[in-house]
């Protein structure tokens, strides 16, 4: 039995991001693992935006669409057989670590070492370092 069977990558279209869902990809064909790749909305950022919450809000859920349409795609195009999207709208850290994990059973989460969020980051700590202590799986961090 493989070790990893359901792997979790999250994206947001930053640099490190992209390369955790390649390095996600080859683990999922490696391993033979159902691979969830998901988009967690930042309802902070959206929040204390200038424009309407609601207006934003639709922008970004159809960009989240598009982007995750387009990631299933690869990956079945990679071979991944067992490919499934998950678009949540939250805290990121929290949704990573408690709302999909609750969902969804998973045996490993990648995330990049650092995503969209600089200014967050500097504020409140980065969201890999709070993954890596408070996810119930093993978590892979890729730079």
């Amino acid at each position: 039995m493989s070790r990893y069977q359901t792997i979790l990558v999250a994206v947001d279209g930053s640099k490190n991001a992209e390369k955790a869902f390649v390095e996600a990809i080859e683990l999922s064909k490696e391993h033979d693992a159902h691979l969830y790749i998901a988009y967690v909305v930042n309802e902070i950022e959206i929040t204390y935006s200038a424009y309407a919450y609601s207006k934003l809000l639709a922008e970004e859920q159809a960009h989240v669409e598009k982007v995750l349409l387009e990631k299933v795609e690869y990956a079945k195009q990679q071979g991944i057989q067992k490919v499934q999207s998950i678009t949540q709208i939250g805290h990121v850290k929290t949704v990573l670590t408690e709302t999909i994990p609750e969902k969804y059973p998973l045996d490993l989460l990648v995330v990049g070492a650092t995503g969209k969020g600089a200014i967050q980051r500097a504020s409140v700590g980065s969201t890999a370092s709070y993954v890596v202590n408070h996810a119930p799986c093993s978590v892979l961090v890729v730079k």
